[in-house]
C-alpha cells in the first residue's frame, strides 16, 4: 500500500504544485518548504542558507563538491545539512502518509515498498515560460536559468546518492507534465497511488 509520494522535478516543470494538488487530492500533507524549517531547527543554520545548500550544488562545476570547507570533524556544511535532511524525511515517512518534493527524498526513501518516486520533467520552451510567469523577468536569460538550476541539482543529487538525478531508473514513475498539463499529472499520480494513501 503507497503512503509516501516523493516528487523530483526539473526547474520549472511544475512539480512542486503537482505535489501540492496530490496532497491536497489525497488528503495528506507535502512536505516542500516545511522541510526548510525542520532542516534549520536540527541544524541552527539560517533557512535561506538551507534553502540553497539542501537541493543545490555550491555551482554547476563539475567539481563543486571537491574544494569546499570541512570542519575538524570532516564535514561540510552541506555534509551536515544532508545529515539533518535524511533524517527529517525519514521521520516524516514514519509519521504517516505525505506528499513530499526534492531533497533526494526518492533515494533517501529508497526500499521502502509503501513509497511511490515520482519525476516530474517538461519541455524546455514550456518551462522557461513557466518561470518567466512564476518568477518574473531576470537579467539571466530563462534557459540559462532552467540550465543552471538543473545542474546544480544534479550534481547535488549524484554527490549524496552517487546516482543520476532524472534517470528513469531511479522513479517508478517520469511524467511529462508540459504535455500531460498540471491536472493531468495529478490525475495520474493519484491513479498510480490508487487512493490508498489516504484511507490510513
Amino acid at each position: 500500500m503507497i503512503k509516501i509520494i516523493t516528487i523530483s522535478r526539473e526547474f520549472g516543470s511544475g512539480g512542486r504544485t503537482i505535489g501540492k494538488k496530490v496532497a491536497a487530492k489525497l488528503g495528506i500533507p507535502c512536505y516542500d518548504k516545511d522541510l526548510i524549517e525542520k532542516i534549520a531547527e536540527e541544524t541552527g543554520y539560517a533557512k535561506e542558507f538551507i534553502a540553497d545548500e539542501s537541493e543545490y550544488a555550491p555551482n554547476s562545476n563539475s567539481l563543486a563538491y571537491m574544494f569546499i570547507g570541512r570542519g575538524l570533524d570532516g564535514l561540510s556544511n552541506a555534509d551536515k545539512i544532508w545529515i539533518a535532511q535524511k533524517k527529517v524525511i525519514e521521520e516524516l515517512a514514519e509519521k504517516g502518509a505525505c506528499v513530499i518534493v526534492g531533497r533526494c527524498a526518492d533515494y533517501v526513501l529508497k526500499g521502502r515498498e509503501d513509497c511511490l518516486n515520482v519525476f516530474v520533467y517538461a519541455d524546455k520552451k514550456l518551462r522557461a515560460e513557466r518561470i518567466v510567469k512564476q518568477y518574473g523577468e531576470s537579467a539571466v536569460e530563462p534557459e540559462k536559468r532552467l540550465a543552471d538550476k538543473d545542474k546544480k541539482r544534479k550534481l547535488n543529487y549524484k554527490y549524496f546518492t552517487e546516482q543520476e538525478w532524472g534517470k528513469r531508473q531511479n522513479y517508478h514513475l517520469s511524467i511529462d507534465s508540459g504535455f500531460l498539463g498540471i491536472e493531468k499529472s495529478v490525475a495520474l499520480i493519484v491513479d498510480a497511488v490508487g487512493g490508498a494513501a489516504g484511507n490510513e
